[in-house]
């Protein structure tokens, strides 16, 4: 089987992140990456927090903190998180870290060997108030394309359109608010990607028709454009900085590397923090290397990012990449989302507008949250968040089509023939009609998970739920007991195998949950990672004798008056 290796968007450091963040990169890549391992594959998942650039360095001085320390405690804060919605990396590391400074050198070091980076004089903003060159970020202003007044002087969020911060209209700083800016001269490295845009461009007709549209238009969009020379240094105090024995200058000015250029070379410094953290206990398993150089055929490589991070993932770091002339993996799928909206308004770290993930953990478990937000991911368009479909989904979907599914069977199982599983007669009609159904549907859950299309593999778990219910109702196990006991029996053991199958498959998704309805079961060495289409016809996992538990409520309704007090906390739009 294929090697996986699966990146998410490294988080920026500055804050916890808001649900959008969550279902547009980390969450979708933990789904897929649980799923893969439960199908026996060989899986790395790679992230880290993105702690260069000015983000942190804004954030840093506005808590009144060295940056450095900022960033350790802010990765830590949202490494909580992450843990806290159960996202199962195999290694969440920093940008910062020693290993992605000594890779980014190394490969900025090659490329000017290469001739693909060149020294330029360049004309900057400069803030006599501040007294100092002002970073992209550190200029906000109109942009000149779609006259959003909040733009960052690296690129538009409202647009998505990249920057300069000399395009700005109305230009201001972001440390101090003052519009008493000056443009002066000084120096910078810039990556020559005009140079490299033929070969960007081949390497990107050979992968666009596999990946989403979303993905292939934005990369070709930007190709079609024409690849501009880039300014990949900038003048801050926290960064990659730029090596003394090849630009002794520019490193005695304290330039450092801007953040897009180190970080997507921070999932290989990732990788390597990982095999350099295992260098004493697991040398031969954790070879960095093994991953990302010379690996192309062996190595299948699956990006998950929003929108917004496609131009750099698809041209920008592939044309790094292609410029180094070393054999390092690229990108072989780019799964990129939409938008998640909040009431149709954006949801906005900066602006602190929708839910954050702590808070979203601080009301309701995360698996909640994982199954509604990959239920309604933003695959084809922008999708809305509003506490009126998130309380029907979870009633519905999660309360009545499983929670109470397996608490019915469990309790009137227990009620009527005790705590093992009910012996009843041999299975028939009902059952084989119920086994291809499964079956059935098991495939199609598999091909769209397989297809990475999650709102479809979502669909698809939630039939398999549904299956369950249907089966119930029309054995009506209630009714069935009064006249023929063994029937009840069987229809509660066949029942009962689907909690068990419905542990199993519902794991990717819902982890814990998944982890309650296997635990009601005292099923010896249960090791199954997955159920076959055969074992689905049959559903003979559970034998009469297992002994079982009642799990408590798996997932509780939301009432009326939780949605008020949602609403009233969060506001019922973006303007509320």
């Amino acid at each position: 089987m294929a090697r996986h290796l699966i990146t998410s968007a490294l988080p920026y450091i500055n804050g916890i992140k808001h649900l959008g963040n969550m279902v547009g990169s980390m969450l979708p890549a933990d789904v897929y990456s649980r799923y893969l391992r439960q199908r026996g594959h060989e899986v790395l998942y790679i992230c880290a927090t993105d702690e260069h650039g000015t983000p942190a360095e804004l954030a840093a001085k506005e808590q009144g903190l060295p940056v450095d320390e900022f960033c350790a405690q802010a990765h830590d804060a949202q490494k909580a998180v992450y843990d806290g919605f159960a996202l199962a990396f195999d290694y969440f590391g920093r940008s910062s870290s020693e290993q992605n400074v000594e890779i980014t050198q190394h490969f900025a070091r090659r490329l000017n060997e290469n001739g693909f980076i060149e020294e330029r004089a360049i004309r900057q903003v400069y803030s006599p108030t501040d007294g100092r060159f002002l970073p992209d970020r550190y200029v906000e202003g109109t942009c000149p394309h779609c006259g959003y007044d909040k733009a960052r002087g690296d690129q538009c969020e409202n647009c998505t359109r990249v920057l300069d911060p000399t395009d700005l209209i109305n230009p201001r700083s972001a440390i101090s608010g003052s519009t008493d800016l000056e443009v002066r001269e000084t120096k910078h490295l810039f990556l020559l990607q005009s140079k490299l845009q033929h070969e960007v461009e081949e390497w990107v007709a050979a992968h666009e028709e596999e990946w989403p549209q979303l993905a292939a238009s934005i990369a070709r969009k930007w190709l079609n454009e024409g690849l501009h020379d880039r300014a990949i240094t900038r003048d801050l105090d926290w960064g990659v900085p730029v090596p003394s024995d090849t630009w002794p200058e520019l490193a005695a000015e304290g330039k450092v590397f801007y953040v897009w250029f180190d970080a997507p070379i921070e999932y290989i410094g990732a990788t390597k923090e990982w095999s350099d953290a295992a260098r004493d206990t697991d040398p031969e398993n954790r070879d960095w290397k093994s991953w990302w150089y010379d690996v192309d055929a062996d190595v299948r490589y699956t990006e998950f990012m929003a929108k917004d991070n496609v131009p750099f993932h698809t041209v920008m770091f592939p044309a790094t990449e292609l410029g180094v002339r070393e054999p390092w993996k690229k990108v072989d799928y780019v799964k990129a989302f939409n938008w998640l909206t909040y009431y149709g308004g954006k949801f906005s770290t900066s602006q602190k507008r929708g839910v954050f993930t702590d808070q979203a953990l601080d009301i309701l478990p995360a698996d909640y949250w994982r199954y509604f937000l990959i239920a309604n991911a933003p695959e084809s368009d922008d999708s809305s968040f509003t506490w009126e479909h998130f309380t029907a989904t979870v009633n519905k979907d999660l309360a009545d089509t499983l929670g109470n599914f397996v608490n019915r069977v469990l309790s009137f199982s227990k009620k009527r023939f005790g705590e093992e599983v009910p012996a009843g007669g041999e299975p028939g009609e009902a059952e084989a009609k119920l086994g291809e159904e499964i079956a059935r549907l098991l495939a199609e859950y598999e091909s769209q998970m397989e297809a990475l299309q999650f709102r479809k593999a979502a669909a698809a778990l939630r039939a398999l739920w549904s299956a369950g219910n249907s089966y119930l109702e029309e054995k009506a196990p209630w009714l069935e007991i009064k006249t023929d006991k063994d029937g009840a029996a069987l229809t509660l053991r066949t029942a009962m195998n689907l909690i068990h199958l419905y542990a199993v498959v519902s794991e990717p998704f819902i982890p814990a949950t998944s982890a309650a309805m296997r635990q009601a079961f005292a099923l010896k060495d249960d090791t199954a990672t997955w159920i076959t289409a055969d074992e689905a016809r049959t559903l003979t996992a559970l034998t009469p004798g297992i002994p079982f538990t009642v799990p408590p409520v798996l997932f509780a309704k939301l009432t009326d008056e939780d949605l008020e007090t949602y609403k009233e906390r969060f506001g019922g739009g973006p303007t509320a």
